[in-house]
């Protein structure tokens, strides 16, 4: 009842003289917000060699920089979810936003790298910007444009990452890098400054109090499962620490189910997300995670190997990074268009062609390497595929998750993604460095290494097509 109602107003609100144009605004602006927060995600990883002489730190050191981003992001994106869902969407989205320049801020004007890590830490907590905002266009646009805006805003997630790579190399090339926390700062505050007028506060639907237990417990057990799987590279997947690590986190989630099925207002409703609408939809999310991060892993290094290499071009950082823009364009192209095809098909199907498409441009990118052209297609194919599948996931969040909790089940939805490329980053550190050769005086990957994480992450893909298909359709969902 409290679902229509909001749809009611939502409808009224865009019949109204200029209603129209006032969505649309606010879709553009929560859409920065969201782009913003996923290129906090991507714009460091070419720079960090030079980051690691500027601020005089240690290779391991400086890997904290993005560590330190994604061990936050994986705690904040479902527990701002829930925030949202107990004391206001629009709220939680602010507050991320705030976070995002005030993290940005202290990186923009440090070049002390402890002083680093802590502004970066403060900046993963914006990452749950992205759920966020697809939960609060589901609730404040009328159905007949609420799927291609949630769609738009959920391929951020993939955009911000191929975008964010050319981005950096231009800056690194022609400015200091500490340029980028202030586009990140200001991108922010322009994003807050519409937010604030021009968005609406949905009504709040659900009721309880914050779960500080369950909270604490969740952070935990996401450390346990993320630190090794970011120091797997350093490490080694035998050392005692990884080992232990990750046999501690499967207590740890134990003992969370066990305790969230205690609570009367988990932070996560382990119930509902275990029904198979949800569990099915996020471990495929995961699964297209997987893929999405090993087009950028499997992309940036391998142009820019030496020719010598036998698959290399030699490009720079700048044409790395132009080499990604085309998949980022095409997941921007395909948002709405995933939008249509879950109207008609249904969101499994769509989730299952966007998983497929994927799959095929790593088919694409294992077969064919002789010419740049076909590195940079394969790739596109890759991120068109992304961009289908990313953008129909909320549509099925939003099938199996109550209305109460929908922005705490978008939080799951994102952190599944996120752990997804957290996989990938280990899995494919280790694949690459297990076949090395030498070429033009250095060690790099050999081009079956390349093969071996691409058929992997086509296997991933497929796997994430066949989970959405299993979905159960709105009608059988209780």
């Amino acid at each position: 009842m409290a679902d229509t109602v909001q749809g009611r107003a939502a409808h009224d609100s865009a019949a109204r003289p200029g209603g129209a144009a006032r969505q649309s605004v606010a879709l553009g602006l929560i859409a920065l917000a969201a782009l913003v927060a996923a290129l906090t995600s991507s714009i460091l990883v070419p720079l960090l060699p030079r980051m690691a002489v500027s601020l005089h730190a240690s290779s391991a050191a400086i890997e904290w920089v993005l560590t330190s981003t994604l061990l936050v992001a994986a705690v904040a994106v479902p527990v701002f979810g829930r925030l949202g869902d107990l004391y206001g969407k629009k709220r939680m989205l602010v507050i991320a936003m705030i976070t995002l320049i005030a993290g940005s801020l202290v990186c923009a004007l440090t070049n002390n790298i402890a002083v680093m890590i802590a502004g970066r830490s403060v900046v993963g907590l914006s990452m749950a910007a992205i759920p966020l905002g697809i939960s609060l266009i589901g609730t404040i646009m009328p159905p007949g444009r609420a799927g291609q805006g949630i769609a738009l805003i959920s391929s951020m997630l993939g955009i911000g990452g191929a975008l964010g790579l050319p981005l950096a190399g231009l800056v690194a090339e022609h400015s200091d890098y500490h340029v980028l926390f202030w586009i990140c700062a200001a991108g922010g505050v322009i994003a807050i400054a519409g937010i604030v007028p021009l968005v609406t506060e949905p009504p709040r639907l659900a009721s309880g109090r914050f779960d500080i237990l369950g909270t604490f417990i969740l952070a935990v057990t996401l450390m346990a499962l993320l630190v090794p799987l970011s120091e797997a590279g350093v490490w080694a997947w035998g050392d005692p620490r990884t080992a232990g690590l990750l046999a501690a986190f499967v207590v740890l989630a134990a003992v969370f189910v066990a305790v969230e099925r205690r609570i009367a207002s988990p932070v996560i409703d382990t119930r509902v997300n275990a029904r198979p609408a949800l569990l099915l939809t996020n471990i495929a999310s995961l699964c297209v995670g997987f893929a999405m991060f090993a087009t950028l892993i499997g992309t940036a290094d391998y142009v820019e190997a030496p020719r010598a290499s036998g698959y290399g071009f030699g490009l720079s950082i700048v044409g790395s990074g132009l080499c990604m823009v085309p998949g980022g364009l095409m997941m921007l192209w395909m948002s709405p268009v995933s939008a249509r095809l879950s109207a008609r098909f249904g969101p499994q199907r769509t989730l299952a062609l966007g998983a497929t498409v994927v799959a095929a441009g790593f088919l694409w990118r294992i077969a064919l390497t002789g010419q740049l052209w076909q590195v940079v297609v394969g790739s596109a194919l890759a991120g068109t595929g992304t961009g289908i599948a990313y953008a129909a996931m909320p549509s099925l969040i939003l099938l199996g998750a109550p209305a109460s909790e929908l922005a705490a089940a978008n939080g799951l939805n994102s952190l599944a993604r996120s752990v997804g490329s957290s996989l990938a980053s280990a899995v494919g550190g280790t694949i690459l460095a297990s076949s090395l050769m030498t070429a033009g005086g250095l060690a790099l990957p050999s081009l079956a290494a390349y093969r071996v994480l691409f058929a992997i992450s086509a296997g991933s893909a497929i796997v994430g097509a066949v989970l959405s298909l299993l979905v159960p359709p709105a009608s059988a969902q209780v």
